[in-house]
């Protein structure tokens, strides 16, 4: 395999045959995958009704979604147009309720991800929806009855809980219910239902409140019971499975290029399926991701307190009444439908074309929405700054689905509830922090000096999202190869085709902006005794975290036994059969050693039989150990400290040891008892990669060596041919290479 700067050809290890077959299948089903995935390389597209009609789907999902969406908007847009009546007739001040909407917010940021580690497991998407759909249907009609300033905020806050499923749930559902073909189209159709009820509410409201003379209490009482109404519409609501259209297909197109079923994983998939907390870290490790969540930020200030401060705005600015405010809202609204309707098309001829162009458009709409708003906020006639909040509008509404499609399209499947949750948590801190910025620019520049500071951070956002498109395709590409790889993988288990124990594969890791490895390669087999050898910095000690899960990848994958544990945490890689010995710091100093060996054998759990007999064996093996056994760790001396590391792996048993740096500034005595241990421990059937700077030891231990140097992987082969690369064995190594020969 030839590495990117053409300095060295790796061999595959013998034995390992399945690897060439795993980058063949990967490279002939690649550019075939991204057109499952809807990204073709042109701008042409297929009718929607085409699609739906090819597919024999329909258009229900989406309207029944897109009425739970008018229905969760149902409170918050007819507490925005009525805000100066409620403070004036619960006496509360507009601080209060900023406060008050402050609280919401953090309950809307909190709720999202609740609700997708609910439906991770299981795809049980649609019944989340239809129940938190009646919730907060009873909230908007309670919030009729409510007296008091902390009633109205236990309202407020339980209805930010309940839209957590709308937050979470309704983008990734219209996703997996349609083909990537007409994705674009469908969430946009989704997100102009649902904005349509941006005009319905406050027009509701409007009427209301102006023509029918309903107080601000009736309002919400017959919103509630409309509400209930329009969530019954949606009983019919099923949920499709995760990536039912596009992942499924990927796994389903490795199958039928080999004309062969999926294989059983050597490891049970319980063992390795990523927790709740695993999976949003691993969504928020995606570059393209921590950028498109900078955009919901700023997208939740525009649209979580801002209608708030528009308002008022209009109250004092313009003199209009809840029924002109409600007539105003509808149209800001109408504005954004129009642009959805128009957007569905060109969107999806962007995303084929190059998913890049989708980001890029939205940092363009992002930017233009906040100057629109911060112009109309100074806008002296009233019909031009009614032109500016429409222009606004219709920008703010096509980022929902410029920037959700592009989320969604670069994570597995079952990972879209997570990525949309932190997306909306994301919004939802921005809209907290966008209460308290632009409570504090009110009170000081008033209400239009408030709408105008949101100029600042948008356009900020704008260059942050835009930014973003040069980082997808790359990241597309990740998920598409994590996929193929996956599925190439249990078919080649299942033909009995030899895998390594463990795989590295394209690695790159960065401590912060310092990047310190570069697609790297690695393999361990069965019971394999490898060295990684490297003067200090080549990255050797930061390839065995990324194995142990100490460090996590910006790229790249780490399987074990057939199975990706890339993202896992490194408790549960114990668990697994991967312990690692780190140089010079594997002892525990304020603890004994009995007490060192002790938190050894944690994961043995309540066997404290099977501890105390581990414990024997060490102290067997090292009779050092067992004459200072009630002295502390930090008292040994450096041989005796290596001695006590080591000996975690005669407690534990793993199926992979990683030793780093096992012999450093240790007597050449003392490293000889620690190597005949090592050689005990492999005979044994543990394989271990032993991470050396001396070429002497670790050439007197393996027979198959690996060289790095400045973060990638020069050498991999036997460790004789190595000794035969003196352009690669530097002056710290010259010493040790020539007693090796």
């Amino acid at each position: 395999m030839a590495r990117r700067d053409g300095s060295a050809v790796v061999t595959v290890p013998s034995g390992i045959e399945g690897v060439v077959d795993l980058e063949q299948t990967r490279e002939e089903l690649h550019e075939s995958a991204r057109v499952k995935l809807g990204v073709t390389g042109d701008a042409e597209t297929t009718g929607f009704r085409t699609v739906l009609r090819d597919n024999q789907l329909s258009v229900y999902p989406i309207v029944a979604l897109g009425l739970l969406y008018i229905s969760d908007n149902f409170q918050a847009f007819a507490f925005g147009v009525l805000t100066p009546e409620i403070s004036r007739t619960l006496g509360i001040s507009i601080g209060a309720i900023s406060a008050a909407i402050g609280l919401r917010a953090l309950a809307v940021a909190a709720a999202p991800l609740p609700v997708a580690a609910l439906t991770q497991g299981r795809a049980r998407r649609a019944l989340l929806c239809i129940v938190t759909g009646f919730l907060w249907s009873v909230l908007t009609l309670f919030t009729g009855f409510v007296t008091s300033l902390l009633g109205l905020i236990a309202i407020l806050v339980f209805d930010g809980m309940s839209t957590g499923s709308a937050q979470s749930l309704h983008t990734p559902l219209v996703v997996d219910s349609y083909p990537p073909a007409a994705r674009v189209r469908a969430v946009s159709l989704y997100q102009a239902v649902g904005t349509f009820g941006n005009i319905l509410a406050p027009a509701l409201v409007g009427l209301l409140a102006s023509v029918a003379g309903f107080t601000w209490r009736g309002v919400f009482l017959l919103l509630g019971l409309t509400s209930i109404a329009m969530t019954m519409v949606s009983l019919g609501l099923r949920d499709p499975g995760f990536g039912k259209w596009d992942t499924e297909q990927l796994r389903a197109s490795v199958r039928e290029a080999h004309r062969e079923e999926g294989g059983t994983p050597d490891l049970a998939a319980d063992d390795v399926t990523l927790g709740f907390w695993e999976i949003c870290r691993r969504v928020m490790l995606v570059p393209t991701n921590r950028r498109i969540c900078a955009g919901f930020a700023v997208l939740g200030i525009l649209v979580v307190p801002l209608l708030t401060f528009v308002s008022f705005f209009l109250d004092e600015r313009w003199n209009l009444g809840p029924g002109k405010r409600g007539l105003f809202f509808a149209y800001y609204a109408g504005a954004g439908v129009i642009a959805l309707l128009l957007y569905g098309r060109r969107g999806e001829k962007q995303f084929s074309a190059d998913p890049a162009r989708l980001l890029r458009v939205g940092g363009y709409l992002l930017g233009m929405g906040v100057v629109f708003i911060a112009i109309g906020g100074v806008m002296p006639w009233f019909w031009p700054m009614v032109v500016c909040f429409g222009l606004a509008g219709g920008c703010i509404a096509v980022l929902t689905p410029a920037l959700g499609i592009s989320l969604l399209s670069i994570v597995p499947s079952n990972m879209r509830a997570h990525a949309q949750s932190l997306a909306q948590m994301f919004a939802a801190i921005g809209g907290t922090a966008g209460a308290l910025l632009l409570s504090g620019v009110q009170t000081q520049y008033g209400v239009a000096g408030a709408m105008i500071s949101i100029a600042i951070p948008g356009v900020i956002a704008a260059f942050v999202i835009g930014s973003a498109g040069k980082l997808i395709q790359s990241d597309l590409d990740q998920m598409i190869d994590s996929v193929l790889e996956g599925e190439e993988i249990r078919r080649l288990q299942a033909s009995g085709a030899h895998l390594p124990m463990l795989s590295v594969r394209g690695i790159d890791f960065s401590y912060g902006q310092l990047q310190v490895l570069f697609d790297v390669d690695f393999t361990v087999d069965d019971g394999e005794m490898v060295a990684l050898l490297g003067v200090n910095g080549a990255g050797k000690s930061t390839l065995l975290k990324v194995i142990s899960g100490i460090g996590l990848p910006s790229r790249g994958s780490v399987r074990f036994r057939g199975q990706e544990i890339t993202y896992l945490d490194p408790e549960r890689r114990v668990g697994l059969g991967i312990t690692q010995i780190p140089g010079g710091r594997a002892v525990f100093g304020p603890m004994t050693i009995v007490e060192n060996l002790r938190s050894y054998g944690y994961t043995m759990g309540r066997d404290r039989t099977g501890v105390d007999r581990a414990i024997e064996t060490t102290f067997a093996a090292f009779p050092r150990l067992y004459e200072r056994r009630n002295s502390l760790a930090a008292t040994l001396s450096g041989g005796e400290q290596q001695m006590l590391g080591l000996s975690k792996a005669l407690i534990l048993r793993p199926r992979l040891l990683l030793i780093d740096e096992l012999s450093l500034g240790l007597a050449p005595v003392i490293v000889g008892q620690l190597l005949d241990m090592v050689r005990q421990i492999n005979a044994d059937g543990t394989a271990i990669v032993l991470v050396e700077q001396s070429v002497n030891i670790a050439l007197n231990l393996v027979e198959h060596a690996y060289f790095m140097e400045k973060g990638e992987m020069r050498f991999d082969g036997r460790a004789e041919e190595l000794l035969a690369r003196e352009d690669l064995l530097r002056a710290v190594f010259l010493q040790g290479a020539g007693a090796a020969k």
